[in-house]
């Protein structure tokens, strides 16, 4: 990578530079544990007949959180090629 794109993938965030990298790949590993969060919440849930509603409310939000994954990895493959061809 040359120097000049090196600074190009960097961008500063609450007064420290961050590269475009680690930036999503933060967002990832936070939606990561954000996800798990719900899914034991919600395992959790399903031991009471009366709060099985909830554990699958929270089972319902898991799943979108799976669909953030890979849109998070595609907006970085995308934020990186706009930054290269430019």
């Amino acid at each position: 990578m040359q120097r000049n794109n090196r600074k190009e993938l960097t961008f500063t965030l609450f007064k420290h530079d961050i590269e475009i990298d680690a930036f999503y790949n933060m967002l990832y590993q936070i939606n990561d544990i954000i996800l798990a969060l719900f899914f034991i919440a919600g395992s959790f849930l399903f031991f009471k007949e009366s709060t099985s509603f909830y554990g699958t409310i929270l089972f319902v939000i898991g799943s979108f959180q799976l669909l953030i994954r890979p849109l998070i990895m595609i907006s970085r493959e995308i934020h990186i090629r706009r930054i290269k061809n430019r």
